[in-house]
């Protein structure tokens, strides 16, 4: 492959890397064609970009990236996949599905949230993750909950009381 050819495969990489908020790198070797398609059909679902890259290339594009993914270089080696999401559980869950059928994908790393995951251990932790916005909306559920139960209890106080008033007005 030439350097130029390197080059442009490098820069395409960064590009979709921080066009996406989160990647998942994962082993898909020893999958057939077959196999490839059903997860790439999968993938395309649950809208995640699945690429298969060569490490040196990846490394490249990683360490020319704004954010220091110095954490994930350990883990590029063998065949390597990148999946992009912009949500942060979807390829936890992806992988998780299909490797019930199939021996792969094995997660090597993902990058979610800003924060690093290492090894395997973590796809149980990263399909339990949840993103900022749906973090907010737990948080002003849980605001607006004693809010609208003190609302609610005022009402219907105040239709006893009025029912009450009313009852002793008509005897």
């Amino acid at each position: 492959m030439k350097k130029e050819d390197k080059r442009a495969i490098v820069e395409q990489l960064g590009s979709e890397i921080s066009s996406y908020a989160h990647f998942y790198l994962a082993d898909i070797g020893g999958l057939n064609a077959a196999q490839t398609s059903d997860l790439r059909r999968l993938c395309n679902k649950e809208n995640i970009k699945l690429i298969v890259v060569k490490n040196t290339l990846l490394k490249l594009a990683l360490e020319n990236a704004s954010v220091d993914f110095s954490e994930l270089y350990g883990t590029l080696k063998g065949e390597t996949s990148l999946m992009l999401s912009d949500s942060g559980n979807a390829p936890a869950k992806v992988i998780k599905s299909f490797s019930k059928t199939n021996k792969k994908p094995v997660l090597k790393a993902a990058y979610v949230e800003e924060s690093f995951y290492i090894g395997e251990n973590q796809l149980e932790t990263l399909i339990s993750i949840k993103s900022k916005f749906e973090l907010i909306a737990d948080v002003i559920a849980l605001l607006q909950s004693p809010a609208k139960n003190v609302v609610s209890a005022l009402q219907s106080g105040g239709t006893t009381i009025h029912g009450v008033l009313k009852t002793l007005s008509e005897r």
